[in-house]
């Protein structure tokens, strides 16, 4: 065995170690989702979807604008498609909304979320049995499924570990990704909005003083997707 070897070893026990923390941290975030839902005011507005959800300050942003919607927000992060659709009673059905804005499936947007590489089959896929569950059990909630954000491709390559994790999250698979989701909801008769007016620079990319990684953002630029939004809220 070489140092090279060796170096791939340990790097391949060091990443299951980190997947086994993040996904017990996640188990732990639905365990206290789960909870907090019983005393959940049923029919209010829930935001829900994976990290660019659940870093979302929508609480705060609505108290600071003197807007009185109560609002839950049920993201969690490192939710992929598979992840939501396992906990969709925790995240969105048990809350029971009367409307609803969802963004979820960024995080399938990677070279390891399918087998045969086919991350965009497997994200719409899965993105449809959500809303066909959606649809079935909360038929006259009011569904809006908003546009993925922009990324910024050259802070994502100043990190070996942004770089290995959202690699594939360029501008030309972010709008693909846009694109069949509209497909889907113009499908369900639900809406489609994009909520990103003021979050890229000139080349379309995420404005780098709105991230840190390239891909999450900074409260500033959530205010923009605030601003965006007020009008549905």
């Amino acid at each position: 065995m070489n140092f090279q070897d060796l170096d791939e070893k340990t790097g391949a026990i060091i990443g299951m170690i980190i997947e086994e923390v993040f996904r017990n941290e996640r188990q732990g975030k639905i365990t206290r989702l789960g909870g907090l839902n019983k005393y959940a005011l049923k029919g209010q507005i829930l935001f829900t979807g994976s990290s660019l959800m659940e870093h979302f300050p929508i609480e705060e942003f609505c108290i600071a604008e003197g807007i009185q919607s109560i609002i839950y927000n049920r993201g969690v992060g490192g939710f992929t498609t598979d992840d939501f659709l396992r906990n969709i009673h925790t995240v969105l059905l048990e809350l029971d909304p009367s409307r609803v804005f969802i963004n979820i499936g960024t995080n399938d947007i990677s070279e390891s979320i399918a087998p045969d590489g086919d991350w965009l089959n497997h994200l719409i896929t899965n993105y449809d049995c959500i809303l066909t569950q959606l649809k079935a059990q909360k038929p006259n909630c009011d569904v809006y499924l908003m546009a993925y954000y922009p990324t910024n491709q050259a802070v994502i390559a100043g990190s070996p570990f942004s770089k290995q994790t959202f690699g594939l999250r360029t501008q030309e698979n972010i709008n693909k990704a846009n694109r069949e989701v509209e497909k889907l909801a113009v499908r369900y008769g639900y809406h489609y909005i994009n909520a990103n007016a003021g979050l890229a620079d000139v080349d379309g990319d995420l404005k780098a003083e709105y991230t840190t990684d390239g891909v999450h953002m900074t409260p500033d630029a959530y205010f923009q997707v605030f601003r965006n939004l007020k009008p549905y809220l």
